[in-house]
């Protein structure tokens, strides 16, 4: 009688890359972040997931940062546009984040991520839950760090509601007659009310 043939699948991380092992690391990333969040995700949780070494993301990927950035498709490193941000006179802050956020939907390709993200949020509580997690390390901590404030966390949490709220009325229900104004105009408008968000 012949030996039972095993039908064990090769132990998890240690399969080479393939054509597509990118591709596959970042679907494995994609679902790690909505089911896990940002916080509990780990790149040996992404590579087990994709059936491969932690060693091969790093090949791909420098960070989980990184890796977060490219699995939810952003349009910019949300560390530089934190870094942006803070580099400048106080006093000029708001103006700074006004200018950014909206250059950001301004562009084609920013708009059309941005656009597919906020859908994304709006329908799944596990992506929203993700990017959520997300921003709030790349950006949202970083900010409050640098203001210094005892009630920094609420300040910064106060901008992001008027930056949503801007980018769902301009760019999403194009509520007239925010959607066609000025995009200069807009910043001029935007930009003391965050300022006295952050520093009023």
């Amino acid at each position: 009688m012949s030996p039972r043939r095993t039908t064990e699948t090769p132990r998890a991380g240690r399969r080479p890359g393939g054509p597509d092992t990118r591709g596959e690391i970042l679907e494995a990333a994609r679902k790690s972040f909505a089911d896990k969040g940002f916080t509990a995700t780990s790149i040996r949780a992404v590579a087990r997931e994709a059936g491969v070494d932690a060693a091969l993301v790093h090949h791909y990927f420098d960070s989980k940062d990184e890796l977060f950035i490219e699995s939810m498709a952003l349009p910019v490193d949300p560390r530089d546009l934190a870094a942006t941000v803070l580099d400048g006179p106080r006093e000029e802050i708001g103006r700074r984040i006004a200018t950014v956020f909206l250059g950001v939907w301004e562009s084609p390709d920013g708009q059309q991520r941005m656009r597919a993200i906020f859908r994304s949020m709006v329908g799944s509580e596990a992506v929203a839950r993700a990017m959520r997690e997300g921003i709030t390390q790349l950006i949202l901590q970083p900010v409050s760090k640098a203001l210094g404030a005892p009630d920094a966390e609420l300040r910064v949490s106060l901008v992001a509601t008027q930056l949503i709220g801007m980018a769902m009325v301009r760019y999403l229900i194009e509520l007239e007659p925010v959607a066609s104004a000025d995009l200069q105009t807009l910043i001029d408008r935007l930009a003391p009310v965050l300022q006295h968000h952050l520093t009023g």
